[in-house]
């Protein structure tokens, strides 16, 4: 199948995640050194494939890219070509079906495979790119660790060290000051940053999607550490952790994105209700948003980046279009766009199990989920 296939194209759609350069450099290499693939890049996503703006990928331009985060293609998280707003001749707009203009221009470019690396709303079109006849290969991306199909995925790891990392500064201050500080990280609606940053960092409590939680449990954490001569309290919150009310704090709505609600400022909520019931500390909150999104990436998901890439490209060769790039245990294997979609639209992502090794280890050494 590979003598074929004379041209691939790569695109990186929704929220930049470490890896995604890595990634991009493997798939190129590996096209190009092993395969003599043409290798080009459509830039801002989806949007870049309808404009058809793309550059050349070469060996030369993807070397040093291996430890950056974000992408060299540039990414929107709005650009879905199946309901796309368009200028409607008249001073406004309106949402179309653009897709057969993405597709067009796949065929006028002489592009035999389209790569696509994204989460679940850059995949839904990819699927729906593979039910037009386009040949596609999906390479997960979400640093939030809640695909069900794969074990892990890349950027997850780093996403979790930098969240370590701001845990273990604030543990200093924290005990410096006597405070309770809140800590908020990125993750949607999976606790898996949270918990991994939280056990890794020691914090006190951690408040995650998946165990909804009172103040007053919280507080009742707090002040057993008090009395254990333990003072301080760092506090690991996830942007979509949920009060046992159902209340969640919500950012801002965007409209025009496949996934508009963006969490943001449960910390800062959950340090202003703690403070009015532990009177004894102050309480602070911080918010390191999009800072554990970039910077270099670990080790572990540099090497993790490279499977998925080179997993990705022998896909290609091997002809097993409308697939997903996946690893469970230590072995790369794939599973279907549709498969993959389906789980995600009936709502089986992978979530931290409430009952599961991890929360009951984080519970044996002290840590409060604010559920008891």
């Amino acid at each position: 199948m590979g003598s074929t296939v004379k041209k691939i194209a790569l695109l990186s759609g929704g929220g930049d995640c470490p890896g995604l350069n890595a990634v991009i450099r493997t798939i190129t290499k590996t096209a190009i050194s092993k395969y003599g693939y043409e290798v080009i890049g459509f830039v801002y996503g989806y949007r870049g494939l309808y404009h058809n703006n793309y550059v050349e990928l070469t060996e030369e331009s993807v070397e040093d890219i291996y430890k950056e985060g974000g992408t060299i293609l540039y990414s929107s998280n709005k650009d879905n070509l199946f309901d796309y707003l368009v200028d409607d001749g008249h001073g406004g707009k309106v949402k179309k079906d653009v897709s057969d203009v993405a597709v067009e221009n796949l065929k006028k470019d002489g592009v035999d495979v389209l790569v696509i690396l994204g989460g679940d709303g850059t995949l839904t079109s990819a699927r729906d790119f593979s039910r037009k006849g386009v040949n596609v290969i999906g390479v997960p991306k979400t640093m939030d660790n809640d695909l069900a199909s794969t074990d892990v995925t890349y950027g997850f790891i780093s996403a979790m060290s930098v969240g370590t990392e701001f845990i273990d500064r604030l543990q200093t201050t924290a005990k410096s000051h006597h405070r309770v500080i809140c800590c908020e990280l990125m993750g949607r609606d999976a606790g898996w940053i949270t918990l991994y940053a939280g056990l890794a960092g020691n914090a006190g409590v951690c408040l995650i999607p998946e165990i909804p939680f009172t103040i007053e449990n919280v507080a009742k954490a707090i002040k057993k550490r008090d009395e254990m001569g333990l003072p301080y309290t760092v506090v690991a919150v996830a942007e979509g952790a949920k009060y046992a009310d159902g209340t969640k704090v919500i950012g801002k709505i965007v409209e025009d994105s496949p996934d508009p609600v963006r969490y943001s400022g449960l910390a800062a909520k959950v340090a202003d209700d703690l403070e009015k019931v532990i009177p004894n500390h102050e309480v602070r909150s911080v918010n390191p948003g999009h800072i554990i999104r970039g910077g270099d990436i670990t080790a572990y998901d540099r090497i993790l980046s490279i499977r998925y890439g080179v997993a990705a490209v022998e896909l290609i060769n091997e002809g097993k279009f409308g697939n997903v790039v996946t690893i469970n245990g230590d072995k790369m294997g794939y599973t279907s766009l549709e498969e993959v979609i389906g789980a995600a639209k009936i709502g089986q992502q992978k979530h931290v199990d409430p009952n599961g090794e991890l929360v009951k280890a984080a519970k044996a050494i002290g840590i409060s989920f604010g559920d008891e």
